[in-house]
């Protein structure tokens, strides 16, 4: 008996132990894809980021050779001596630039040369005396847009003649510097796409858990139950008191209902109207009789129905364990108050204890399973609860208030019927 009654703690103790870690395991697994991710996108947008700086110091360095030549054309031809080869040489550096967009102007501002831009009438397919005017209003605008930018080279032709380039970044670098932009989108909409299936596998998972796991115990509780009725039958022929046989039967029944909750989160449970005052009243009146006489429980659900789609089986275990919680968490004395209503289209029970509160960040940690604040116990009880009342019940558990020291409220809300 010793080595039973030392096994039971270390298994609880291995219990807790293991579903801390697995779910530090999971919390570690979400990080650190998402810190992966993070570098991934990081990296490529380094890599995009470096294409661009090298194209765009390329194009620079292709203008500065472009004004290199004007300049020495101009010279050139200035130049009576300078041979033929010369000149076209320079033609065929300026001649060249068939890319990027290129504006020449003297001090004054008056464009001498224009290249590589996508006039909005072409000479020869306009009327006399229209394409000159719109081409030429069409260039000033250009022209007040460059200068505004940083993409300009000075030409010192001669000594106090001086032109200015300007040039527009190439067509092949606004589309690249663009690119980081939606490779980013495209990179963002990937990962979020992987992270919430890889949640949806994971969570498919631990359905299948849930499914076996309740499957199994409901078959495991099924054959003692099926003895222990036999024995009630045999039993009063024995000579036991009715007395004792109506709480044991009491039991018989209890724990053949536990079976049948496990059942049915086994699977879709068939959902019947039900009026919510009654499951609270039955859930509430089950546990008075069962928690120390210095627990106050009251409830108040009001005097008009609370008609819902419910499976009262399930959604009994819910409040049972909401009040399970709040006992434990009131160290032995304490008052529990269960509020009932309705609130336009819902119906909410609010179940206020007056235990040592949950902190703020663990609002929705108490539904995480493994998670719990106890000497004992698993941590399942609040993640039952909201399985119940979200998965199959359509509805929505949560802490509605609570601090240290000053007690706490959850609240559920169902959709009325």
């Amino acid at each position: 008996m010793a080595g039973a009654k030392s096994y039971s703690p270390l298994r609880r103790l291995a219990g807790r132990i293991g579903a801390v870690r697995a779910v530090s395991f999971r919390g570690f697994g979400r990080t650190a894809f998402l810190v992966t991710a993070a570098a991934v996108v990081a990296m490529f947008l380094w890599v995009s980021d470096t294409l661009v700086k090298d194209l765009s110091r390329q194009e620079r360095e292709r203008m500065q050779v472009w004004a290199d030549a004007t300049r020495e054309m101009v010279r050139t031809l200035s130049d009576t001596e300078s041979s033929s080869a010369n000149v076209d040489f320079l033609l065929s550096i300026i001649e060249g630039n068939n890319t990027i967009p290129v504006l020449l102007t003297d001090d004054d501002g008056n464009i001498l040369q224009h290249r590589n831009f996508s006039l909005p009438e072409p000479a020869d397919q306009a009327a006399p005396g229209q394409a000159g005017d719109a081409n030429a209003r069409y260039l000033a605008r250009k022209l007040d847009e460059l200068r505004r930018g940083h993409n300009v080279i000075d030409l010192e032709i001669a000594p106090g003649l001086t032109q200015h380039l300007y040039y527009e970044d190439s067509t092949l670098l606004r589309r690249l510097s663009s690119y980081p932009y939606v490779q980013l989108v495209v990179m963002l909409v990937f990962i979020a796409v992987v992270y919430f299936a890889v949640l949806s596998t994971k969570k498919a998972e631990q359905n299948k858990v849930w499914v076996g796991l309740s499957k199994e115990t409901a078959h495991q509780l099924g054959t003692p139950i099926s003895s222990l009725m036999a024995w009630m039958e045999l039993l009063p022929d024995m000579g036991v008191d009715p007395d004792t046989m109506a709480e044991l039967n009491k039991d018989v029944q209890r724990l053949s209902s536990i079976a049948s909750r496990f059942g049915k989160i086994g699977s879709r449970p068939s959902m019947e109207p039900t009026d919510l005052r009654d499951v609270i009243d039955g859930a509430a009146g089950y546990m008075k009789s069962r928690v120390s006489g210095r627990i106050a429980i009251s409830t108040d659900t009001g005097a008009e129905p609370l008609p819902v789609m419910a499976s009262a089986p399930l959604f009994e275990w819910v409040m049972e364990n909401l009040i399970k919680n709040a006992v434990d968490a009131m160290s032995g004395t304490g008052y529990i108050d269960i509020k009932a209503g309705a609130e336009g289209a819902l119906a909410f029970i609010e179940v206020r204890d007056t235990g040592k509160g949950i902190a703020r960040k663990n609002f929705k940690a108490v539904f995480s399973p493994g998670f719990t604040t106890k000497s004992r116990g698993w941590g399942l009880g609040l993640t039952l609860a909201k399985r119940i009342v979200e998965q199959y019940h359509g509805g929505r558990i949560y802490v509605k208030a609570s601090a240290p020291g000053a007690g706490t409220t959850f609240r559920i809300e169902l959709p009325l019927a």
